[in-house]
């Protein structure tokens, strides 16, 4: 299997029809129902990614074999509940979560100083809801998300129809990389700039570092720019912590010039500190460290 991450997420639009006329209809609640079922599918009928997270219970998190087959199941059923807190905060019903703030700030005390700063996250938790946490806390908009625009076509234009975008801003990675200019020039006008910094694209420059007790690959460039504009660093998540609750951590770090491999290090310290408190939420469903153990 290919280290990197191929990009797309799973699904059909069928599958996204479904969970959303259940959101509407008949609450997030009976959506999660439904989910006892999508969950042992993927058990057995997703063989890459099964395999993928199986390694990451087994030999990573150093579960006996029984524990790791049945956390297999409750993970796919974690993320399944994300993608449906996802839809439904997306499509109006934010006021039906909670959330609490920690380490929050962090992040106003940069957007006040309007120095310019760089957020980066992982795929543990349910980060792709920070748009709505952010918009309550950046009234100016001085934060923008980089993300890739690569979700299946069908999907993707479905979604769009039917949920709503927060204020955020998104910077999206472009294949002529004219998206580093768009965060020069957000850094440059004081703003924040926020990254995952756990997935790579083929091609893309990585840094190597260990996570969890094996050296893996990171895209390079969220740290090579960090160490090298001698900005500050923040690490984000927002991690599910009951049905309708979610926990925001930013985490201020430690940076030294020109020293992306250090921050890296911070980096991994950090994700193994989030995963060893939530481990059923790593959400990296590809062959993260190479192997086929």
């Amino acid at each position: 299997m290919a280290g990197e991450w191929e990009g797309k997420s799973k699904g059909t639009v069928l599958g996204y029809k479904i969970f959303i006329f259940f959101i509407r209809k008949l609450g997030v609640r009976a959506a999660y129902g439904l989910l006892y079922f999508v969950a042992l599918y993927y058990v057995f009928f997703a063989g890459r990614s099964t395999r993928s997270i199986f390694y990451y219970f087994r030999k990573r998190l150093k579960y006996s074999w029984t524990k790791s087959v049945f956390s297999i199941y409750k993970s796919y059923y974690v993320f399944g509940k994300t993608i449906i807190d996802k839809a439904a905060i997306s499509s109006g019903l934010q006021n039906r979560f909670t959330h609490e703030c920690d380490g929050v700030d962090n992040i106003i005390e940069l957007l006040d100083k309007k120095q310019g700063g760089i957020m980066i996250s992982a795929h543990v938790g349910n980060f792709e809801i920070a748009e709505f946490f952010f918009e309550e806390i950046d009234t100016r908009s001085q934060i923008s998300l980089v993300t890739t625009d690569v979700e299946h076509k069908n999907i993707k234009e479905y979604m769009e129809k039917v949920t709503m975008r927060s204020n955020v801003k998104f910077i999206l990675v472009k294949e002529d990389m004219s998206h580093i200019f768009e965060i020069n020039n957000a850094l440059s006008n004081g703003e924040l700039v926020c990254f995952t910094g756990d997935r790579y694209m083929k091609g893309q420059k990585v840094l190597t570092e260990s996570l969890m007790g094996k050296e893996a690959n990171f895209p390079a460039g969220p740290f090579l720019l960090a160490s090298r504009l001698n900005v500050p660093v923040l690490f984000v998540y927002v991690m599910k912590e009951t049905n309708k609750h979610y926990h925001l951590y930013a985490r201020q770090a430690e940076v030294k010039n020109r020293d992306a491999q250090g921050l890296l290090k911070k980096y991994t310290e950090s994700v193994e500190w989030m995963l060893k408190k939530y481990p059923l939420q790593w959400f990296n469903y590809f062959d993260f460290w190479e192997t086929d153990d």
